[in-house]
């Protein structure tokens, strides 16, 4: 698969960088806020930058390893939170409300979910196949599941979306992020299995048995991103890969949720490594492989706050900071409103990231 990525506007995050400099502030003092929107200005060629209208996009799935006592609920919670956050209910749509982003669940195959209003209807399967016993889906349908993230991509393109944030919903994901870490970290499930949404200590010792069988039954290729997501993904992994891609190939930039975000963002990296261009991290994930996925991805995070929720609860609550950095970005007072000598790049150690 090719994706037809443009090139990044360096003249336009030359523009912004200048105008960070004028600001009457420290150069650099406000840190990654600032790369964040000279990174924006960079993929969407304007140092004019827009925040809203803004959308996070939700893919919704079931994993068939749930039946390996991976977590603490069942797959029926899946299609309770879609329809919640459909209804506008959800703890992400409280979050979504005081951050002005519109919320897009998206069915991409939850196990026996019945149509429903406000989720729009994406399968790719009724679930996923159990990694234990063998793939989680062919390859067609992880090709299938990209496809659609892209597809979401461009559809808010055309409906003026200026900024997307990634999230997923399905019971059981976080065992399949940590072996599509496993796989592309060249790491043992004992480095990327956490407790998820709260495991006791024998269903830790369940979640990475599994991990393990299904690495070593399903061999994926670590040199083969569609082949790891099809043979130890989920479709809510695939789909969010898609979203980082068609992010990138629409210059539209896609504030990255939590450690399956980042496990989808760093599929996306290696099937077309210009994709990193449209990513910004939200948050370092309190899932043990979450620090590990941002440093292969060369991303630093906006907030360190333990969160773990998933939905795209992070990447809201980074879409406030973004806010304010732009805020100042926008209206700031310069140097010379208040008649003031600019500061001067005298070399070593600066405020910036």
């Amino acid at each position: 698969m090719k994706y037809a990525i443009p090139p990044a506007d360096e003249a336009a995050r030359t523009a912004a960088h200048e105008r960070w400099a004028a600001c009457a502030h420290p150069l650099g003092s406000l840190g990654l806020l600032e790369t964040a929107l000279e990174d924006i200005a960079a993929l969407t060629g304007s140092a004019d930058i827009a925040l809203k209208p803004r959308t996070l996009i939700v893919f919704c799935a079931d994993n068939g390893v749930v039946a390996q006592g991976v977590t603490q609920t069942g797959s029926a919670v899946t299609g309770v939170v879609a329809r919640a956050l459909a209804a506008g209910v959800s703890t992400a749509n409280r979050m979504a409300a005081v951050a002005d982003c519109r919320v897009l669940p998206v069915d991409m195959g939850m196990l026996d979910f019945r149509p429903s209003p406000g989720v729009p209807d994406r399968r790719v399967g009724n679930g996923t196949g159990d990694i234990t016993l063998g793939p989680a889906m062919s390859r067609v349908q992880a090709e299938r599941a990209v496809e659609i993230g892209i597809q979401l991509a461009a559809a808010e393109k055309d409906r003026g979306t200026r900024l997307l944030a990634a999230g997923e919903m399905g019971i059981g994901n976080t065992t399949t992020a940590a072996a599509v870490a496993s796989v592309l970290l060249g790491l043992e499930p004992e480095d990327t299995v956490g407790r998820g949404a709260g495991l006791s200590d024998d269903g830790l010792a369940r979640k990475r048995r599994a991990v393990k069988t299904a690495l070593e039954l399903n061999q994926p290729d670590p040199n083969d991103p569609l082949d790891v997501l099809a043979k130890v993904g989920g479709f809510d992994i695939a789909g969010l890969c898609g979203l980082y891609l068609g992010g990138a190939v629409y210059r539209l930039p896609v504030v990255m949720d939590g450690a399956i975000s980042a496990a989808a963002a760093l599929c996306a990296v290696r099937l077309a490594p210009e994709a990193g261009r449209a990513i910004i991290a939200s948050h370092l994930s309190a899932e043990p492989v979450g620090a590990r996925l941002l440093k292969a991805l060369g991303k630093k995070p906006l907030i360190t706050a333990g969160l773990r929720l998933g939905e795209g609860t992070g990447a809201l609550a980074a879409l406030g900071l973004l806010d304010m950095a732009l805020a100042v970005y926008r209206h700031g007072s310069t140097f010379d409103d208040y008649g003031i000598p600019a500061y001067e790049p005298l070399g070593g150690e600066t405020c910036s990231p």
